[in-house]
């Protein structure tokens, strides 16, 4: 994934998240122990995620499964970006086998590849 679908992402994991968002999703524990966890989960599928303080401190931060998976997926977007800047940065030119070169050696012909369908993301 480029920098560009990065942002994209991180833009629209982000989108909601402002200083009064922020100000708003703090949930004190006392709240759970008075019985409001189906309510506070409500809020969590409303906005989000929730942070959660125990002693006016962050103790844990509520999220939904979709937002925590788009997370994981966008840290590991990122991960990937990393690894693959690296690999640029250290490639030679002697690293890099034309594509006909490849075909060839695979024993692939250009007929076998007109039937394959590719999806890139």
């Amino acid at each position: 994934m480029n920098s560009i679908n990065l942002e994209r992402t991180e833009i629209i994991m982000l989108n909601n998240v402002s200083i009064s968002g922020v100000m708003n999703s703090l949930v004190p524990i006392s709240r759970f122990n008075k019985g409001e966890a189906n309510k506070i989960f409500e809020e969590v599928r409303e906005t989000g995620f929730k942070i959660v303080l125990k002693n006016n401190i962050p103790a844990c931060v509520l999220l939904t499964p979709e937002t925590y998976k788009q997370m994981l997926e966008t840290i590991e977007d990122y991960r990937m970006l990393v690894e693959a800047e690296k690999r640029m940065a250290n490639a030679k030119p002697e690293d890099y086998i034309p594509a006909d070169k490849a075909i060839s050696e695979l024993g692939i012909s250009e007929k076998d590849l007109d039937d394959v369908k590719v999806e890139i993301e």
